[in-house]
C-alpha cells in the first residue's frame, strides 16, 4: 500500500519520546511522505527539528491555526510571514475558523484567515483549511476571492451534504478525510460516494482522531492504513488502488512528482 499522510503533527509533544519509532512505523506501513502543518509561532522550532532529521520524507506547511489566534495574532503573523519569505513550504496552513469552543476572537480569526489566503496567492501555495462550527464564515471568506485563484483542502472534513457540495463548488479544492470516518454514528461514510476520487486526500491529524480499531489511543501516521482500508470498503475499491490514487492526488496538490512509488519534491 502506497500512502501519503497529508496532515500530521508528529512534532507535537505527544511524540517527544518516540517520534523516530513513529516515523519508522509509518515507513514500514507504506507511507511514502508526511506533511506537517504548523500551529503557531511556538510550534515552528519543533516542526523544523523533525524536518532536519527526515529531509525528503516530511514537508512543512506554514500558517497560524485559528485556535491560536489571540490578541497578539498580528505579531504571530509577522513572524510567520518571515518564515514564508525565508524558507520553502508546500502549503499555507493550518488556517481557518474554529468557533466550537469560543467565539471571543471570531473577528480576529477572520482577519487572520483572510490575510493568509492572500499570502497563498502571493506565494502560489495551496491552503489547508480548518473549519469547525464555522462553515458559513469560512465560505464567506473564500467568496471574497476569485475561485480560480485559490486552491486548497478542507482538512478533517466534518460537514453535512450541503457543506460538502459547497466545498466541492470551488474548482481547485480537495476534501481531507481522516479517522473520524470510521467512528460509529458518523455520517461521513454516506457522503464518500459524493466526493470525486480525484479530489480526495487522506490524513491522520495525528496525534488526534485515531481510527477504529485504534480509537482512544494516540494517533500516528501508520494508522492511516486503517482509514484507507475503511474508505476503500465503502467505495467498493481495492485498498491498494485507493491508497495509490489518493497519494497521486496529494502529489498533484502539493506539487510533488510521483515516480516508481516514491515522490520527488521540486526545490
Amino acid at each position: 500500500m502506497i500512502l501519503i499522510d497529508t496532515h500530521t503533527h508528529v512534532y507535537e509533544p505527544q511524540f517527544d519520546d518516540d517520534v523516530e519509532q513513529v516515523i519508522l512505523a509509518a515507513q514500514e506501513a507504506g507511507l511514502i511522505h508526511l506533511v506537517m502543518p504548523n500551529i503557531d509561532v511556538e510550534s515552528i522550532a519543533r516542526m523544523q527539528g523533525v524536518l532536519s532529521r527526515h529531509p525528503g520524507y516530511v514537508s512543512e506547511a506554514m500558517g497560524l491555526h485559528p485556535t491560536s489566534v489571540r490578541d497578539d495574532f498580528r505579531e504571530q503573523l509577522t513572524f510567520i510571514r518571515h518564515e514564508l519569505d525565508t524558507r520553502s513550504f508546500v502549503a499555507i496552513g493550518e488556517i481557518g475558523i474554529d468557533l466550537y469552543w469560543d467565539k471571543t476572537f471570531e473577528a480576529e480569526q477572520v482577519e487572520a484567515f483572510l490575510t493568509q489566503i492572500e499570502w497563498s496567492m502571493a506565494y502560489d501555495l495551496p491552503i489547508i483549511i480548518h473549519s469547525r462550527e464555522a462553515w458559513d464564515v469560512v465560505f464567506a471568506c473564500l467568496n471574497r476571492f476569485p475561485s480560480d485563484k485559490i486552491r486548497g483542502v478542507f482538512h478533517s472534513f466534518s460537514g453535512d451534504e450541503t457543506d460538502l457540495r459547497r466545498a466541492l463548488s470551488y474548482p481547485h479544492f480537495y476534501i481531507g478525510i481522516n479517522g473520524t470516518v470510521t467512528f460509529k454514528k458518523n455520517t461521513l461514510p454516506a457522503l464518500l460516494p459524493l466526493i470525486p476520487l480525484d479530489r480526495l486526500l487522506l490524513e491522520t491529524d495525528s496525534p488526534y482522531l485515531a481510527p477504529i480499531p485504534k480509537r482512544g489511543r494516540r494517533n500516528e501516521p501508520a494508522y492511516l492504513v486503517h482509514t484507507a482500508t475503511f474508505i476503500a470498503h465503502i467505495l467498493g475499491l481495492d485498498p491498494d488502488i485507493l491508497a495509490e490514487k489518493t497519494a497521486r492526488n496529494a502529489c498533484r496538490f502539493f506539487g510533488f512528482q510521483f515516480q516508481e512509488g516514491k515522490i520527488i519534491r521540486p526545490i
